[in-house]
């Protein structure tokens, strides 16, 4: 069985250029891949260890001013859990059921529709310039009938798809055991967020690399692909099937193997609609995670199938993508200056030459 598996995910995909047979050099491409892996792990734990830093730093920070000027008593987090608990009644099925649909659904449109209005309006015009795929190469701004489009297949999604998902994932939370009273220690909670970084990102590059076999890519994956420009919005724009294996099953098999307190995981579903909003939003802005990587997907159809990018390099599924202008800048721009600018195109040869040779045929 698991041989069966392994030889349908190493199909290529319907958009994948010919095979070129590597037998001369195997062992070469192995060393190769194995080099690349490590450089990978080490990015992953350098941008992680500076995040958890800077999270830990914020969050104490936060909470001394909190608890100095307005007079917080006890802990400020678990006194703001308390209020969510009140509002659903301290009644388990309203925290786990309806907070969790909720909470992913709101934040979901609150940052999809800023996204969507620049998208529909091509406004404010400054943002423009940090948008990946150039807007004159592009129709865009998009169409409202496009927007219509995808609104119904993701409204589709969340509410046929998405509440009956919830609804199951509840019982099998409970079926697993967790907690929704007492919140963890801060620490629990980062740990547990950085395990669940990883289960999605094996959950979410397998889901979506065999999506892209041939004998299930133009029945399921293909239509998620229609956007080869994507915008925010169409993050969740797919086939229902896609949707549960790819978008809601890797996400949620973190919490579950964890059995992590309800407030964790509605912390953690955050964090991966905000990524995969920014990862379909075209646009790489200041002080957002790249973005590159998932937009050169969307482009090239074949490369990058992974969140993080470890699995990619280990399978050798972003060879492409790392001999091209945008892998140089798939970095966190910490400038206003444009990542175009800071990494601009080749520039064309000068034309002179050819003109020289042009003008020698004349004669």
């Amino acid at each position: 069985m698991f041989g069966r598996i392994l030889q349908v995910l190493t199909m290529k995909s319907p958009d994948s250029p010919s095979a070129v047979t590597r037998s001369s050099v195997a062992s070469e491409e192995l060393s190769t891949r194995r080099a690349q892996l490590l450089s990978s792990i080490k990015t992953f734990i350098v941008i992680l260890s500076t995040s958890i830093i800077s999270f830990i730093a914020f969050r104490n920070t936060l909470t001394w001013y909190l608890q100095r000027f307005w007079g917080a008593s006890g802990d400020f987090w678990q006194s703001q859990w308390e209020k969510v608990l009140d509002v659903c009644g301290h009644n388990e099925f309203n925290v786990g059921f309806f907070g969790s649909f909720i909470a992913t659904f709101t934040v979901y449109w609150i940052v999809g529709m800023c996204y969507t209005l620049i998208d529909l309006t091509g406004r404010p015009a400054f943002l423009l310039k940090y948008k990946i795929q150039e807007p004159n190469n592009t129709a865009y701004p998009v169409s409202r009938s496009q927007i219509y489009g995808v609104l119904r297949q993701v409204l589709i999604n969340q509410f046929l798809i998405g509440i009956p998902f919830t609804l199951m994932g509840h019982y099998l939370m409970r079926w697993r055991g967790y907690d929704w009273g007492k919140l963890p220690t801060f620490q629990w909670v980062i740990l547990e967020l950085s395990l669940c970084i990883l289960i999605e990102e094996l959950g979410f590059y397998y889901s979506h690399r065999l999506l892209h076999n041939p004998r299930l890519y133009k029945y399921i994956h293909k239509q998620h692909h229609e956007w080869q420009t994507p915008i925010a919005i169409t993050a969740i724009y797919c086939h229902p099937i896609e949707h549960i294996f790819s978008n809601l099953l890797p996400p949620f098999l973190g919490p579950l193997v964890l059995g992590s307190h309800t407030a964790t995981a509605w912390l953690w579903f955050t964090l991966a609609t905000l990524s995969t909003l920014n990862a379909h939003s075209g646009f790489h802005f200041p002080f957002f995670p790249s973005p590159e990587a998932h937009d050169y997907h969307h482009l090239k159809f074949n490369q990058n199938f992974g969140v993080l990018g470890v699995l990619d390099r280990l399978h050798g599924t972003d060879s492409q993508f790392r001999k091209t202008k945008a892998y140089e800048r798939h970095i966190m721009l910490l400038s206003l200056v444009p990542i175009k600018e800071l990494y601009p195109d080749e520039t064309k040869k000068s034309t002179k030459s050819d003109d020289t040779c042009s003008t020698s045929k004349e004669e």
